[in-house]
């Protein structure tokens, strides 16, 4: 205890939205493709980049609704 008050156990179900992020990145078939391009940028590539920025947008949303 601190303070009095009952520390958490350790789960929460926001840490489901990184199962989320993972499924998606572990199943090559949903992105292994080269249209649609952008900037001449084929998919596969500007996909990944894309899971970059939406992997940490998750960590942050995961980070600020657990932190006491």
């Amino acid at each position: 205890m601190i303070d009095g008050k009952k520390r958490p156990n350790g789960w929460s179900w926001w840490y489901l939205l990184f199962v989320a992020q993972y499924a998606v990145t572990l199943w090559p078939p949903l992105y292994n493709r080269a249209d649609p391009y952008l900037f001449g940028i084929p998919f596969f590539y500007w996909s990944q980049l894309a899971f970059v920025f939406a992997g940490a947008t998750l960590t942050a949303i995961v980070y600020f609704m657990t932190e006491e």
